[in-house]
């Protein structure tokens, strides 16, 4: 199977994977949710996949915060089931009012559904 191609979520945020080769998928992830750390960047993705599971990730970092994001699923009916893990350093702010955050703070998890578009 091949993973190439243009898969949104039910929020519109797009993964499009560009190359599939030797269990390496490689690509970019854009976020359609204007409340994420990642909103308005098209981010490097980069995974692994094994038959029918997959993991890719992405991240960023400036101005105080670093975030990283990592997802993980499987393909069932054409439909790339996944759950996910956002670990977020900081809260956005201006840089001299960046409030580091604590453990507790810095993840959040959820699950998506990505469909192929193209």
């Amino acid at each position: 199977m091949s993973w190439i191609g243009t898969w949104r979520n039910q929020y519109g945020s797009t993964l499009t994977i560009v190359e599939d080769r030797d269990g390496l998928i490689k690509g970019t992830f854009k976020t359609a949710l204007r409340d994420s750390a990642f909103y308005g960047h098209e981010l490097r993705a980069i995974g692994v996949w094994f038959d029918d599971c997959v993991n890719f990730a992405f991240g960023m970092s400036g101005e105080g915060l670093t975030s990283i994001c990592s997802f993980t699923g499987m393909l069932r009916e054409n439909k790339l089931q996944t759950v996910w893990y956002v670990v977020t350093s900081a809260k956005a702010g201006h840089p001299d009012q960046i409030e580091k955050l604590g453990w507790a703070h810095s993840v959040q998890t959820n699950a998506d559904t990505f469909e192929r578009v193209a």
